[in-house]
C-alpha cells in the first residue's frame, strides 16, 4: 500500500482514480498536517528526544546509542561550517568596503601580542570599528596556531555558549551535547586564536573561560563599559580617527575630492564625532544622497539612458529628479550629520523603511532577508539589506545583522516605533509559522534567536484569554512551543530556556493548561539535564499533575518517566516504586502486587530500555535484601520439590499397568451400566455443569456405539466438572481446571455386549456430545473455549473406587495445604 496514493498500486489505478492537479494552482491548494519534527540528541548518558507534540522523552543512553569521541573537523568542513556562521551577503549591488585608516599600528601590536600567546582586550566605543578590525587581525593569525582562527559572537551569550560555539567550531560533533566536565577536558586539547567579538562580561566569569582553554589566545573586543577582565590580560584602546583619515573616507566615498565648504563642514563632523569611523560612513552617504539630487533630467538625456534606470552610486537611491531645486540641495546641517539615520532613512525605498521600523520593533534585531519579502509584503524587499549596509544604518554581529551603534535610538525620536507593538506581533505570528515548518533546520532557527526572542518579549504581555469559541491559540504561546523546540534541537539551551520561561508565562496568561503542562514538562527536562533534580522534580510533578487531569495518556507517560529517571537519580527508592506500579499497573482479575520493600532494588522501563534504579548503600538495606531473597529461595525451591514429587506420583499412577480394566480411561464399554437407580428422581440424567452429582450415583455419558450398535457409557465425569471456581473447592486441591471430582460410589469400568470388560484405546465421541477426551491434556469439544491448566499445579484424576490411582487420591488431601502454598507462591512476583 502506497502511503502517498492510498488504493491498489497494480497498474497506477491509484494514480488514475486521483483527479488531476493544476501546475499552477498546485501550490494553493490546502496541504495536509504537517508531521512534527523530533530530534534525538545525546547529553552527557542520557538519550534525549526532543518531541514538540507531547514533550522531550529522557532515558539513559543505550550503548549502541553512545556516540564515539568528538574527532577534529577536517579543513574542508571547518571552512563550510565557518562560512554557514557568516552574515549573509546582501543581494544586488553592493558597495565596497572601506579601507581601515589609521590602524596598520594597534593591528601589528595585536598580532604580536597573540603571537606570544597572550589574552588581549580591546575596548572601543560603538562605531569605532571593532569589527572591522578583527576581520584583519584574522587573516594576519591565520597559520599562527594549530587550530587555526576561531570568530565567536559574545553578543547575548554566556561563558558556557561560548565554550560550546569553540568545541563545536573545532569538533565534529552533531546532535552531542557534552556533559560541562567532558567539555572542559575536550576544550583544552585545542589551540586557536580565538577572537570574540562584542563581548558582554568580564570578571570573574571571563577568567573561567580564558583557563577552560589555556592553550588558547583570546582577542576580546568589548565596549568600555564592559567590565574589566580579572588576571593578567593586556589591554588596548582603539581611538578614534584624525581629521585627515575622516575627510579621505568622505572623498571615498563620493569618489572625488571635497569641496571647501564640504571639507568645512566634515571638521565639524570630526570635532563633534570625535573621529568615529561609522559617523564618517553615514556622512558619506549623505554626500552621496546630496549628489543624487542635484542631478538634473538634462544629464539623463544627454547620456542617452531612462529616468528608472540607476548607476552604481545611485543605486541606493529612489528619489525623484527636480530640476528647479538641482542646485539649491544643501549641506545636512551639523545635528542632522551628528544624528543621520532619520535623514537617510527618509531617502531610501519603502521597503528599506519597512525593514528599518522591524528593526526598532526587535530591539534592534534584523531580521534575516529572506524574511523581509513576507514582513514588508514586498518581493523585493530583501533588497533592503543593500541599502541599508550602504548607508551605514546596520553592521554585522555574528551570523546576522543589528542596528549600527545610536541608529535605534536616532530612529524613536523620528517616530519609527509608533507602530511597534504591531510590527513586534506581525513578527511573532511570522516566526511561530516558520520556526515550526519541518523544512526549516534547527541551526536556521538557531540563527535567529535573537530575533525570535525579542519577538517573543515584546507580546508576551498583551496576551490574552481566547475569546469563546475562538479556538486560535495566543501567538506567543505559539511562537514559544515552535521555537523552544528548534533551539532544543540546535542546542541553543540558553535560548530554549529562555522561551520556556516565556512560554510558562504566555500560558497561563491565556489560561491554556495543555501548554501550560507541556513547558512546565520541558523545564523539568532541563533541569534534569543539567542535573538540578531537586528543581526537575518540581517542574515534572507540576506537569503531570496537570496532565493527568486533562486525561492526557501519552504525556502522562513521558512525565511519568521523567520522574522515574528523577527518583533513580536522587536515591528516592520509594517514589521510584510508586512511580512504577502507577506504570504497570497489575492484570485483570489478579490481585494486586504488593509495594516493594525500601530496601528492593526496582528496575523500570524506559522506552526499549531498563534503568536499575540505584541501591542506597547501607549495610542495613543491602542485610535485608539478602534475607528476603533467602527467604523467596527457600520457598521457591520447596515448592519446586513438592511440584516434581507429585507430578511423578501422578505419573506413575496414570501410567500403571495393574489391574488396567478398574481404569475409566482404559475400560470403555458399548452398552450402559445398570448401576443407575431410576428411583432416585434424576431419572438417569447428566448433572448440570454447576450442580454436583447426587450422592451414591455414579454419573455417565454416552460415548461411541458398542458392537452392538447401541451407545455406551462411561463413569468418567462431566466435562463441567473441571471448570468449578477455587472458591467451590472445600479442601483445597484442585485439579487441572481446578475442581474435584464427586466420591465416586461403584466400582467397575464400562461392560461390553457380553459382559466382558472391553479395553479401547480412546473413547471415541459423537458429533454433538458432551464427552471430553480422556487423555491427559487433550482438548474438549463442548463449545466453549478449555482452561488451560497452570503449568505450576501438578495434574490431578477423579478414578472410581478401587483404580490404580487411589493412592495419588488419597494423598491429595493430606497435601492440600502445601499445594495451596505452591500455587500461592507462583503468582507472587519473584523478589531478587
Amino acid at each position: 500500500m502506497d502511503p502517498i496514493l492510498p488504493g491498489t498500486e497494480d497498474h497506477g489505478q491509484a494514480l488514475s482514480r486521483r483527479p488531476p492537479r493544476d501546475p499552477l494552482t498546485a501550490d494553493f491548494a490546502p496541504s495536509g498536517p504537517v508531521p512534527a519534527r523530533t530530534t534525538r540528541l545525546v547529553c552527557g548518558d542520557f538519550l534525549l528526544t526532543v518531541n514538540p507534540v507531547d514533550g522531550s522523552e529522557i532515558e539513559p543512553c543505550p550503548p549502541h546509542e553512545c556516540p564515539q569521541a568528538p574527532a577534529k573537523r577536517t579543513p574542508a568542513a571547518r571552512a563550510e561550517y565557518e562560512r554557514a556562521a557568516l552574515p549573509p551577503a546582501p543581494p544586488g549591488h553592493r558597495m565596497p568596503e572601506p579601507e581601515l585608516l589609521e590602524r596598520q599600528e594597534i593591528r601589528e601590536r595585536l598580532v604580536r601580542l597573540l603571537t606570544r600567546g597572550r589574552t588581549v582586550r580591546l575596548t572601543g566605543p560603538g562605531g569605532s570599528g571593532r569589527t572591522a578590525l578583527l576581520d584583519l587581525v584574522a587573516e594576519d593569525c591565520a597559520d599562527l596556531a594549530p587550530d587555526g582562527v576561531v570568530r565567536l559572537d559574545g553578543l547575548h551569550r554566556t561563558p558556557d555558549d561560548l565554550l560550546r560555539d569553540l568545541f563545536h567550531t573545532v569538533y565534529d560533533a552533531p546532535r552531542h551535547r557534552l556533559q560541562p566536565d567532558e567539555l572542559r577536558e575536550t576544550v583544552k586539547e585545542i589551540g586557536a586564536v580565538v577572537l570574540i567579538d562584542d563581548l558582554e562580561f568580564g570578571g570573574t566569569a571571563l577568567t573561567e573561560l580564558l583557563e577552560a582553554a589555556p592553550e588558547c589566545a583570546f582577542l576580546l573586543a568589548a565596549t568600555p563599559d564592559t567590565p574589566a577582565a580579572a588576571g593578567d590580560v593586556e589591554d588596548v584602546d582603539l581611538p578614534g580617527l584624525d581629521r585627515a583619515a575622516g575627510v579621505e573616507i568622505l572623498q571615498r566615498s563620493v569618489g572625488r575630492d571635497l569641496t571647501e565648504e564640504e571639507a568645512v563642514w566634515a571638521g565639524d563632523l570630526w570635532f563633534e564625532s570625535e573621529g568615529l569611523p561609522l559617523r564618517f560612513v553615514q556622512a558619506g552617504a549623505l554626500l552621496r544622497q546630496r549628489e543624487q539630487l542635484r542631478a538634473s533630467g538634462d544629464v539623463v538625456d544627454e547620456y542617452g539612458v531612462f529616468e528608472d534606470v540607476r548607476g552604481p552610486a545611485d543605486a541606493v537611491l529612489d528619489l525623484p529628479v527636480e530640476d528647479e531645486e538641482a542646485e539649491e540641495v544643501p549641506l545636512p546641517s551639523l545635528a542632522e550629520a551628528a544624528a543621520p539615520a532619520p535623514l537617510l532613512a527618509s531617502r531610501l525605498k519603502p521597503s528599506a523603511r519597512a525593514a528599518l521600523r522591524f528593526a526598532v520593533a526587535l530591539d534592534g534585531e534584523l531580521p534575516h532577508p529572506a524574511h523581509l519579502p513576507a514582513l514588508v509584503g514586498d518581493t523585493h524587499a530583501d533588497a533592503a539589506l543593500g541599502e541599508l549596509l550602504g548607508c551605514g544604518l546596520v553592521s554585522p554581529a555574528g551570523p546576522r545583522y543589528r542596528l549600527a551603534a545610536g541608529v535605534r535610538a536616532q530612529l524613536e525620536a523620528a517616530g519609527y516605533d509608533e507602530d511597534a507593538p504591531a510590527e513586534a506581533r506581525t513578527a511573532a505570528r511570522h516566526y511561530a509559522w516558520w520556526a515550526a515548518h519541518p523544512s526549516v533546520t534547527p541551526e536556521r532557527v538557531c540563527a535567529e534567536a535573537a530575533a525570535v526572542l525579542t519577538a517573543l518579549e515584546t507580546v508576551l504581555p498583551g496576551t490574552e484569554p481566547a475569546a469563546e469559541g475562538d479556538d486560535e491559540q495566543a501567538t506567543a504561546v505559539r511562537l514559544a512551543h515552535a521555537a523552544g523546540a528548534a533551539f532544543a534541537a540546535g542546542l541553543h539551551w540558553t535560548a530554549w530556556e529562555q522561551a520556556l520561561h516565556a512560554g510558562s508565562e504566555a500560558a497561563r496568561l491565556a489560561q491554556d493548561v495543555p501548554e501550560r503542562a507541556y513547558f512546565h514538562h520541558e523545564l523539568g527536562i532541563l533541569a534534569l539535564v543539567d542535573g538540578q533534580l531537586d528543581r526537575a522534580r518540581s517542574e515534572l510533578e507540576v506537569s503531570h499533575g496537570m496532565r493527568t487531569a486533562l486525561s492526557d495518556m501519552r504525556g502522562t507517560v513521558a512525565g511519568r518517566r521523567a520522574l522515574a529517571l528523577v527518583a533513580d537519580r536522587s536515591g528516592d527508592l520509594p517514589g521510584l516504586a510508586a512511580l512504577m506500579a502507577a506504570e504497570e499497573p497489575p492484570a485483570t482479575g489478579t490481585a494486586p502486587l504488593a509495594p516493594a520493600p525500601a530496601a528492593f532494588t526496582p528496575s523500570y522501563a524506559y522506552g526499549q530500555e531498563t534503568v536499575v534504579a540505584r541501591q542506597s548503600g547501607a549495610a542495613k538495606e543491602r542485610a535485608g535484601v539478602r534475607a528476603i531473597a533467602r527467604r523467596n529461595l527457600v520457598a521457591a525451591g520447596s515448592g519446586a520439590l513438592l511440584v516434581a514429587v507429585l507430578g511423578t506420583v501422578v505419573t506413575l499412577g496414570m501410567t500403571s499397568d495393574e489391574d488396567a480394566g478398574r481404569n475409566p480411561s482404559s475400560n470403555v464399554g458399548g452398552n450402559p451400566t445398570a448401576t443407575q437407580d431410576l428411583d432416585d428422581g434424576t431419572l438417569g440424567a447428566v448433572p448440570k455443569r454447576d450442580e454436583p452429582a447426587p450422592a451414591g450415583v455414579t454419573t455417565t455419558r454416552p460415548v461411541g456405539p458398542g458392537p452392538d450398535g447401541t451407545p455406551g457409557t462411561s463413569d468418567d465425569p462431566p466435562p463441567s466438572a473441571t471448570t468449578a471456581s477455587p472458591s467451590a473447592d472445600p479442601t483445597g486441591t484442585r485439579g487441572t481446571g481446578g475442581a474435584t471430582s464427586p466420591e465416586p460410589t461403584h466400582g467397575g469400568g464400562s461392560t461390553g455386549p457380553t459382559g466382558t470388560p472391553t479395553k479401547t484405546g480412546r473413547p471415541s465421541t459423537p458429533p454433538g456430545s458432551t464427552g471430553v477426551p480422556t487423555t491427559p491434556g487433550e482438548p474438549t469439544d463442548t463449545g466453549e473455549p478449555s482452561t488451560p491448566s497452570d503449568p505450576t499445579t501438578p495434574p490431578t484424576t477423579s478414578t472410581s473406587a478401587g483404580g490404580p490411582a487411589d493412592g495419588a487420591t488419597a494423598s491429595a488431601p493430606a497435601s492440600s495445604e502445601a499445594t495451596e502454598t505452591t500455587e500461592s507462591a507462583s503468582t507472587e512476583p519473584p523478589v531478587i
